[in-house]
Formats: C-alpha cells, structure tokens, sequence
C-alpha cells in the first residue's frame, strides 16, 4: 500500500484575540446578570484568549463553512492548486445547519471542481474522523491527493439570545432565573477557528513532511452513558431523549437546542477510557512510548493535564512533561479544529526534525470516543 503524508498544515482563527474580561461583552449577559459560573470555569481551563467569529456588538463575521475554506485556500500557495486535489473530508462538532453535511457546505465556499466530499458528524473526533478517512482512500489507492479540515463557529450558538425563552420561562417562577450550569460552563470553554491538512502520497521535496504511521479510534458508546448533548435531554437514569419526541413547546423552555455538558460524568471517565485505548495499542501494536518526541493531547481544559499525567504514571506510561505540546490558553479550545491547531503550529515551528516522533491524542466526551494518531517527521 501506499505512504500517506501531511505535506503543509494551515489555520484561520477569526478576528482579534478575545481575553477572558471581553468575553460576555461578546456573548452577551443572560437575563442582564453576569454569569455565575464564569470565573470559577476559566480559573479550572486557565485559558487566556480565545477567537470569536463575532464582532464587537456581538454579530457573526463568518459561519462555520466560510471559516473552513479560508484556512484550506491557504494550503494552496504552492504548486498543489484546488483544481489538483481529489477529495475533500471535514468535521465539525458545531455546523451551520442540520442538512446539508458540513463537508458540503465547505465545497460549496470553495468551489472549483467536482469531487469526492465526506463529512464526520460528531464533535472533537470528527475531524480525525474525517483525517483517518482521507488516509485510508489515499492508501487504497482511492485519492491521491486530499484535503481535510476541522473546524468550529460556537460563539453565535453560546450567545444569551439563545437563552431567552428559557429565561422568559423561569422568570414565572424565580425572581432571579439563571440557566443550569451545565449549559453555562460550556458558554466559558469554546472557541472559534478552522485548521486544514493536505494529505499527499508523496512527501514534500525539500522540505519536512509528516508521514502517517497509523490512526487507531475507538467508542465506549457500549458502556457508557451520554455526556455532551445537544438537540436533546437528558434523565436522571441517563437516558435520552431527541427533540423529535418533544414538543416546540419543551424545546424553547429547556433551551434543548443548547450545547450541554454532564461535568460530573467528564472528569469520571473521560481519562480512564483514554488510558484504556492508549494501553490496548501499546500492547497491540508493540508501541514504544518512550519512542515519542512529542505528545499534542487535545484538552478541553488546563485541569486535566494533570489528571491524565497522573493516570498514565499509574498505568506505567511516562510521558514527561517536556514532551507536551499545547496551545489551549492561548487559542482555547476549538473542539473538532484543536488537534489539527497544535499541529500546525507545532509543524510550522521550525523546531521539528527528521526521524522525530510525534503522538496525538484527541478524546471526544459527546459519548466517550478517543483517537490516537501517529506520526513520523520525514
């Protein structure tokens, strides 16, 4: 079979830096109250800035299609054009709508020929969805060529407009409604921003590529209970229901169409099922972790550096701290885009060299799914 490689990694991150006081300023105050979650959520991720694509008075400067093709117009500078390329793959945990798929919606921005489109529905994975399926078709000798990107547009959703029926609603029976935490917390974490890969058979001339070793993914879905919802509720039992099933009515009154996070269930579970796929590959696949150079681990929040730390030296895996790559607090966390966001900086660097190691490792609590990448600097 063929050798897929990464041969150029680029990123659009929409408008200015936003800093942690400027936040509600552009997502707007709940029932005009200031949160009550917000300092404590950003003391735990410690992000420091972060990118909106809104402006200063709150409207949208780009959704999230648009986003997506303005970092993948910049992989075309040098000799690979638009026009060369043979398949587009695209995952997103926030699209611009229910129909069509988000990959679509990306060709449509960016024109030029007919071909091959995949878009991954889920949220942080669904770009290494849709990486791992550009890396497959170009290893069956599928595509030759191939862009993917991930990206997010969660600041227009994560606004207070769209909190106001609930509000409207709870205000018949508090004095001072504010919207459960578990939709607030996720107000304090997102960010805005695109990234895009071009996938060649061949690696670069002259010039440092990253060459694909293998790509491993698996879900607890079988095991474990729903965690980051949207569309939905969720029971006390850990059941869930679709909002097919609920009235218009129920689904202004609990905001159903807001993005939500079962916070207690994230920290249970989300670094032991992680450490669980880590171990079944060193063993599967005789891996070597002290081979690694670099460690790029998608985190959604600062606290749980640690607790995966902790959890590998439990477990036997040392990955010492000096291999860590992250760039959260300062671009914060982008969702399906944050992986392929380390990577551009960290390949863009100029501090990579040829036989380096590099381990990506990308875990997605919608349901408790994780991906593991590696790769090679040739």
């Amino acid at each position: 079979m063929k050798k897929v490689y990464l041969t150029k990694i680029e990123k659009y991150l929409p408008n200015q830096a936003v800093s942690n006081d400027e936040m509600e300023g552009y997502l707007g105050l709940v029932n005009g109250n200031e949160s009550k979650s917000r300092g404590l959520v950003l003391r735990s991720n410690q992000i420091k800035t972060r990118y909106y694509a809104l402006d200063k008075a709150g409207n949208p400067t780009h959704n999230n299609a648009q986003l997506a093709a303005l970092a993948i117009r910049k992989l075309f500078s040098g000799k690979i054009k638009l026009e060369n390329i043979d398949l587009l793959t695209a995952g997103t945990s926030s699209p611009d709508s229910l129909q069509p798929a988000h990959a679509l919606m990306v060709h449509g921005e960016l024109g030029g020929p007919n071909i091959e489109v995949m878009s991954a529905h889920g949220t942080c994975n669904s770009a290494m969805l849709s990486l791992k399926y550009a890396f497959m078709s170009i290893l069956s000798e599928q595509a030759n060529t191939a862009v993917c990107a991930g990206s997010e547009a969660f600041s227009s959703w994560m606004q207070a407009r769209n909190f106001d029926a609930e509000i409207d609603q709870r205000k018949a029976i508090e004095e001072n409604p504010y919207i459960a935490f578990e939709k607030d917390f996720l107000r304090w974490m997102l960010s805005d921003g695109a990234a895009a890969v071009l996938l060649q058979d061949k690696p670069n001339d002259g010039a440092l590529s990253l060459k694909i070793e293998w790509i491993d993914i698996k879900s607890y879905a079988n095991e474990l209970e729903t965690c980051m919802y949207a569309g939905g509720i969720k029971s006390k039992d850990g059941s869930f229901k679709g909002w097919r099933e609920l009235s218009s009515e129920t689904q202004n009154r609990q905001s159903v169409f807001s993005l939500k996070q079962d916070t207690r269930l994230l920290q249970k579970q989300v670094t032991s099922t992680g450490i669980r796929l880590l171990l079944d590959i060193i063993k599967k696949r005789d891996f070597d972790i002290e081979s690694v150079d670099y460690f790029l681990p998608h985190i959604s929040s600062m606290f749980f550096k640690d607790e995966i730390r902790q959890q590998f030296l439990k477990n036997g895996v040392d990955i010492p701290d000096e291999k860590w790559f992250l760039n959260l607090t300062k671009v914060g966390n982008v969702g399906a885009a944050s992986a392929f966001l380390m990577l551009e900086e960290l390949f863009n660097s100029g501090q990579l060299h040829a036989g380096e190691r590099i381990l990506v490792m990308v875990p997605e609590s919608a349901r408790f799914s994780h991906t593991y990448m590696l790769l090679t600097v040739v």
